[in-house]
């Protein structure tokens, strides 16, 4: 895609470059579903990064006319956008979570998790108010996105950000110093439990990879930007999940409660644990396959667990 030096010099306002990027992302088949769900959205992120303004700006109240490197910069991250199909979280190395900014690149997944919004609720009510939080573990941390909300939601508590990516960990240590919490989260190499024995947590939360096979050879171009490793959970897309259900026992505290985003393969994991009460959450906000169990159900299923 090429555009124009005439269709450059013409749109001289933030909002017409906003109405010619969502024409053009539809013509050229954009898919939106890293921080945004609709071009309109994606369109005006990528205007209002490129004019290096916060994404709470009302686009009628951008100066106008546009300086020509204004425009050129416009141009040039929806010419990156259309053709590498990178999702706009990548080309402006910016994402929001709980309302929260975070630093994101290649190495991490686009936070998107629905269980910010379980976040951003204390995890009530099946954490009640009146209980304080002393230790959360995030599994899979990835941008450290989980972990870092969940020190902003619980004041008191100390979170471990577990990954096996030290690429990964390397963009979670970025952002636990953006967000000025290196005194209560950690980041911690370790494939799930393997470098935590020991300890005890309240909540055990986990977005592990967990799409199988068949979705990945049909998910659009702009997740193949994104690591294998934090998605891909062989055929059933269970792997890391049972994983997770055989050792979360002995983390959690006797109160504990332990919550997992499957996505797609929330059928899967019924039919292979059908006699298991899962809690299957819902959001107000969108976002599906989000299972609750607590420290008594793990124990109560753990031999089911253990001969998957």
């Amino acid at each position: 895609m090429q555009i124009t030096d005439e269709t450059i010099e013409t749109l001289d306002s933030a909002e017409a470059w906003v109405y010619w990027g969502v024409d053009c992302f539809e013509q050229h088949g954009i898919y939106c579903g890293h921080g945004t769900d609709n071009v309109l959205d994606e369109a005006a992120w990528l205007v209002l990064a490129a004019l290096e303004m916060p994404l709470d700006v009302s686009l009628a109240n951008v100066p106008q006319p546009l300086a020509p490197l204004q425009r050129r910069a416009i141009a040039n991250l929806f010419q990156q956008r259309v053709e590498t199909r990178k999702p706009a979280a990548y080309l402006t190395n910016e994402a929001w979570f709980c309302g929260l900014r975070f630093y994101v690149d290649e190495r991490v997944l686009v936070p998107r998790s629905p269980i910010g919004e379980l976040i951003v609720n204390g995890f009530a009510p099946w954490w009640p108010d009146q209980s304080p939080v002393s230790r959360v573990l995030d599994i899979g941390t990835g941008s450290g996105c989980i972990a870092i909300a969940c020190a902003h939601a619980f004041p008191a508590a100390v979170v471990d950000a577990a990954d096996i990516s030290l690429e990964a960990l390397a963009v979670t240590q970025q952002n636990i110093e953006l967000h000025q919490l290196d005194a209560r989260v950690n980041r911690v190499e370790s494939d799930l439990f393997s470098a935590l024995d020991g300890r005890r947590y309240d909540i055990i939360v986990s977005n592990p990879p967990y799409v199988d096979a068949e979705d990945i050879a049909l998910m659009p171009e702009e997740f193949h930007h994104e690591p294998p490793l934090g998605l891909v959970a062989g055929t059933d897309g269970l792997d890391f999940a049972v994983r997770i259900l055989q050792d979360a026992p002995r983390y959690l505290t006797a109160e504990g409660v332990l919550i997992v985003e499957v996505g797609n393969s929330d059928a899967a994991l019924a039919q292979r644990f059908p006699t298991v009460p899962f809690m299957w959450l819902e959001f107000e906000n969108g976002g599906h396959g989000v299972f609750l169990l607590t420290a008594q159900e793990l124990a109560e299923y753990h031999e089911l667990f253990l001969a998957a």
